[in-house]
Parts: C-alpha cells; sequence; structure tokens
C-alpha cells in the first residue's frame, strides 16, 4: 500500500502535496503559492509556509515565509485561504540570511500578523 495514495482524500496532506498549493485572501482572490513549509526540528510543528507572490509567469517572483497558523485550507477552492494580503507581505519584516535561527525574527514576524507564536 501506497502511504501518499492512502491519505490522498482524507483530512491529511503529504508535505509533497501541499507546494505549489494556491493561496487565496477572504474576497477569494489568489493571493501566492506555496513553495515549501517549514518545520520546527525541536517541536515537530509547521512553524511557516513559504509562499511565493507577484510577479508573473515565474519571473520577479517574491517568496515571504508566513505562519502557517495564518492559513485554513478550503476544501471548494482546493487551497488555503487567508487573511493576509499583498500589501501585508511587502510590509512584513524582511527576511535575512539568518531568519530561520533569528527568534528575534520569528516574534516580529508572528507580531506582525497578529499571531501567536508555535513555541507558546
Amino acid at each position: 500500500m501506497n502511504v501518499h495514495d492512502a491519505v490522498k482524500n482524507h483530512d491529511m496532506i503529504p508535505s509533497a502535496d501541499v507546494r505549489d498549493t494556491k493561496v487565496f485572501n477572504l474576497r477569494g482572490d489568489h493571493v501566492g503559492d506555496i513553495r515549501h513549509v517549514m518545520i520546527d526540528k525541536p517541536s515537530g510543528k509547521i512553524a511557516y509556509a513559504v509562499m511565493g507572490f507577484g510577479g508573473f509567469m515565474g519571473m520577479g517572483e517574491n517568496e515571504h515565509p508566513i505562519p502557517w497558523a495564518a492559513l485554513h485550507y478550503d476544501t471548494d477552492k482546493g487551497g488555503y485561504v487567508t487573511e493576509i494580503d499583498e500589501a501585508q507581505l511587502k510590509g512584513a519584516p524582511d527576511v535575512t540570511p539568518e531568519w530561520q535561527r533569528d527568534r528575534d525574527w520569528h516574534a516580529r514576524t508572528y507580531g506582525y500578523y497578529g499571531i501567536v507564536p508555535y513555541w507558546i
């Protein structure tokens, strides 16, 4: 039995299937696509979805990590819905080369989006 096929029509999704899933705002507008997820090693919790947004046909696209808790899957849309809009993405704390290890950056980012941090 292939585990991937076994969960296809259930409440779980393999990480490979999260890639390129569309993200919509509350109005139903497509605002980006998930490129990958970031998992906190010690807790095992998904901390971020790195979302690609902007650009045209892959050119000029930006990527930005958003808190996983800011996304909610909508089965009717076949994608994630968020209250975050493109203007918020553009105004978010800048991603630094060390963002993955910078707890202050994590705190600023979660605070910016008004999300309770995953480590609390």
